[in-house]
């Protein structure tokens, strides 16, 4: 079927008539792989490569991705997310791989936040309500305040960023045919 499918495409490409209305653009985060009769001259007239991102880059992507995010930014305190170390940490990473890195630490936040704050058993108002069911609700109400208060003074620490940094790599050394298996929410 890959075979079929490359057939197809490079009959498709060798169809083209000089006509300055069509323009072929392609991308691939695995020129390794590419078949080399679509690299043959007369099929592209520019390959443009664009490298890993460097240290101070992989910095750079991860403050940019982090920029409205809560994080420990006092060097003097053990949570004290270090940008340049998690740079260093994270050489052979691509762009993408590092931006993961931000959302991945994000996500296991708000996962500790929702494991540690469950609102199981709240219920949600109804328009005529027993004195009883009005005390509850208003338990409730003050235990909703509770978690927001909470989640405003969540912040993501350096092991946050460690742990997703472990996680990314895992992902990005799984091989293509290999299965894997998700909780629902992590």
């Amino acid at each position: 079927e890959r075979e079929q499918t490359l057939n197809q495409i490079l009959v498709e490409m060798d169809g083209f008539e000089t006509d300055d209305s069509v323009i072929l653009i392609a991308a691939t985060n695995r020129p390794d792989v590419l078949d080399k009769a679509l690299l043959r001259p007369g099929r592209f007239d520019k390959i443009i490569q664009i490298p890993m991102p460097d240290k101070e880059s992989r910095k750079k992507i991860l403050e940019i991705s982090t920029a409205d995010v809560p994080f420990e930014k006092d060097p003097n305190s053990p949570d004290y997310v270090n940008f340049g170390k998690l740079a260093e940490i994270t050489d052979g990473f691509s762009g993408a791989d590092v931006a993961a890195i931000a959302n991945t630490a994000v996500s296991f936040v708000i996962h500790e936040h929702l494991d540690k704050y469950s609102m199981a058993g709240i219920h949600t108002k109804k328009d005529s309500t027993t004195e009883e069911e009005k005390v509850t609700i208003a338990k409730q109400d003050k235990e909703i305040a509770k978690v927001e208060k909470s989640a405003e003074n969540a912040k993501i620490t350096m092991k946050h960023f460690d742990d997703a940094v472990k996680k990314v790599r895992e992902q990005k050394d799984l091989k293509i045919t290999q299965k894997v298996e998700l909780s629902a929410f992590r």
